[in-house]
């Protein structure tokens, strides 16, 4: 009679197939100690084989008797060559990682955009503030031409670059022209099938 993958128990770690998680049963059926060991130490080897990209390194061991006991449900008892990963640790929801909640006002910008016009902004004038504003009003100008590509006037970049600095960087157009952003040429020519 045939047995469907389906109709059998679910796989544990499912990468590992299933003549892997048959070892590990077996191992837990062994009842000396020594021999369990040993047979331990062998499906190490079998998983290793089964997924190669694991490196063969200290982490990639730990990761391998790591997922030894939690395909045994953490019940097989043999002398573990390291700390194996704790039943409960497996449960626990990782960390929240923070995320900052301030409004950034031109999201097409972005906040590093904004963070480095605030930069300018506070910098003495000099040659290297124009530099830097330069830098950041063509940068503008290209996120914006993302949004419009019909185009941008330099106008609008320089409103927006007031508008974020509170008036405190103020620019007329012609006094810096800002780059001309033109869309890359598509190319038709496609590649001929060989026959």
């Amino acid at each position: 009679m045939l047995r469907y993958n389906t109709q059998q128990k679910q796989l544990i770690l499912p990468e590992y197939g299933r003549n892997i998680q048959k070892m590990v049963e077996y191992c837990l059926t062994i009842t000396d100690r020594d021999e369990r060991t040993i047979c331990a130490y062998e499906i190490i080897r079998a998983m290793a084989n089964v997924v190669p990209s694991i490196p063969n390194n200290e982490e990639g061991q730990q990761k391998l008797w790591d997922h030894l006991a939690i395909m045994s449900d953490f019940q097989l008892d043999i002398d573990y060559p390291v700390e194996i990963i704790k039943p409960d640790s497996l449960n626990n929801p990782p960390l929240k990682v923070p995320y900052s909640t301030e409004n950034i006002r031109y999201k097409h910008y972005g906040k590093n955009l904004e963070n480095l016009i605030e930069v300018a902004s506070s910098m003495e004038d000099s040659e290297e503030k124009t530099a830097l504003i330069k830098l950041v009003a063509n940068h503008m100008k290209k996120l914006q031409l993302n949004v419009n590509p019909e185009g941008v006037e330099d106008d609008k970049i320089f409103k927006d670059l007031l508008n974020i600095t509170k008036g405190q960087i103020k620019i007329n157009a012609e006094d810096m022209p800002l780059h001309e952003f033109k869309a890359a040429p598509v190319s038709n020519n496609k590649k001929k099938k060989k026959k």
